[in-house]
């Protein structure tokens, strides 16, 4: 089974994570296939018909992206809303995603024990993402764990990085079957 990752960065050049990350993707061509919808879509026109057609192409789809104020950067929220479409993914014979495996893989900024009801988020990764999961079930997908590196604005170190790329293709091929 082949997995799709729609990475969707704003700067995708300034970022330690998601460059490396992708790095480390682009060496399975036959298993993973990028799609960077900052770079595809720089005026946010986005070509619904065409990103329903690729998705459908896709048993495992992989959301790679920034956690952004505790939600996805601007353009993902606007292809999710435009690419999961009543009548395609939802509703009256809406079920194209119906059994695929959809997957959150997110750098976050901040320090993994800020994300604890203790903490100073005071809300669990699980807890932040529910609108994801919630959206997934609805379009009747199989919302898989989240993948996540912390600390990816400041503290995490180069080898740290390194290690959570490994780690993702890891979680990837794992939740591939």
């Amino acid at each position: 089974m082949k997995t799709l990752v729609i990475l969707a960065h704003p700067n995708l050049e300034t970022s330690r994570v998601n460059q490396r990350w992708k790095e480390e993707l682009l060496q399975y061509p036959n298993d993973i296939t990028i799609h960077e919808i900052y770079k595809e879509y720089p005026n946010w026109n986005i070509d619904v018909p065409r990103e329903q057609e690729l998705l459908e192409a896709y048993d495992h789809v992989i959301f790679q992206f920034p956690l952004y104020w505790y939600s996805y950067p601007p353009l993902l929220k606007k292809w999710l809303d435009d690419v999961f479409a009543y009548g395609w993914a939802y509703g009256s014979k809406g079920d194209k995603l119906k059994g695929k495996k959809l997957g959150l893989a997110m750098s976050i900024g901040d320090k993994k024990e800020n994300y604890r009801p203790e903490g100073s988020v005071s809300f669990t990764v699980d807890q932040v993402t529910t609108p994801f999961k919630a959206s997934t079930v609805h379009v009747g997908a199989v919302a898989l764990p989240y993948f996540a590196v912390f600390g990816a604005s400041f503290q995490a170190s180069d080898e740290e990085i390194n290690q959570s790329a490994k780690e993702y293709i890891d979680y990837i091929i794992n939740h591939q079957q």
